[in-house]
């Protein structure tokens, strides 16, 4: 089965007014304030659409986010029952220093579909290849590279690897260095980091690293409407993580997870630019009109494009 068309303007104009109410407070050095307008924005959004909608991935569990918390139910509950992932606002720091590439985030389908993924890192690794044996987890950084590098016809030195710029990356820089890999450093926004992948025009040919484990599983349902490859395996480094994780299905902590055991079926993606950054352009207001740019994807419909609007406030 796949999702009604209908929903993509409904999520669309769900992620587009999210980002509207947080871009009001960009540059106010209050990333919580600017966080909560786009909560409060996309919960309220969301409870206007028929469906009976669950959150699977949201801002926390229950004790930690009175709303859009995992497991909370939205929607009008006449409709059909679908599985909901949200980072209302991506990149809270860029927002609050007026920095680019703040973006609103929805992911959605079919009941059963989307991961429910805890509130954990997971090392991931993303390509525009989906033939089996190029890229893995598994493999070390320079196989990845070597086997990149071959079956783009390229030298290292003109491959280009994105990843966030952390201290626990630091082993995988020296290697990629070593190979004289060209890096592309991003400060935080791993959804909009690993989706550099989907377009040559951002001359990006790998995505690496430890990152966001709920992150993980919005990058992959726009991933798969690309035809890209992405997997994930969870780090759970405490009891209390391991304890939650087995509260939530997962057996094997130590599984490696592939793009379609992640996401299944259909599913509508969206992410809106509150900032401009390199996937979209950030909101733009003139008086009582605002413009605003999305990236929207309909994996059954084939559809994965930019949609610019121009609304009223």
């Amino acid at each position: 089965m796949s999702l009604e068309k209908k929903f993509q303007n409904l999520f669309l104009q769900v992620s587009t007014r999210a980002a509207l109410s947080s871009y009001f407070h960009v540059g106010k050095k209050d990333k919580i304030i600017a966080d909560k307008a786009a909560v409060d924005s996309m919960r309220s959004q969301l409870n206007q659409i028929d469906m009976n909608g669950k959150i699977v991935i949201g801002e926390g569990e229950l004790d930690e986010a009175p709303m859009l918390y995992i497991g909370e139910n939205v929607g009008t509950k006449n409709g059909p029952e679908l599985d909901i992932a949200v980072d209302p606002l991506e990149g809270t720091n860029f927002a609050a220093n007026n920095l680019p590439g703040a973006l609103s985030v929805i992911a959605v389908a079919e009941k059963g579909n989307l991961f429910n993924a805890p509130e954990t890192y997971m090392n991931k690794i993303a390509s525009n290849i989906k033939d089996s044996n190029v890229i893995d987890l598994d493999y070390s950084v320079k196989k990845n590279i070597s086997n990149l590098a071959d079956y783009k016809n390229k030298n290292p030195e003109n491959i280009t690897a994105c990843l966030l710029d952390r201290p626990r990356h630091k082993d995988i820089i020296n290697q990629l260095r070593e190979l004289k890999v060209n890096i592309k450093f991003i400060t935080d926004g791993d959804i909009s980091g690993a989706l550099l992948v989907t377009n040559d025009v951002f001359e990006v040919d790998i995505f690496l690293g430890i990152g966001g484990g709920p992150e993980g599983v919005l990058t992959a349902s726009a991933l798969d409407a690309f035809d890209c490859n992405f997997q994930g395996r969870f780090l759970f480094e405490t009891d209390e993580d391991k304890l939650r994780a087995k509260k939530m299905g997962i057996e094997d902590l130590n599984k490696k997870y592939d793009i379609n055991e992640i996401v299944s079926g259909d599913s509508i993606f969206c992410a809106t630019g509150i900032t401009t950054g390199d996937l979209v352009s950030g909101i733009e207001v003139n008086n009582d009109i605002f413009t605003s740019e999305t990236l929207i994807t309909h994996k059954s419909l084939g559809l994965r494009k930019n949609i610019k609007l121009t609304q009223k406030v």
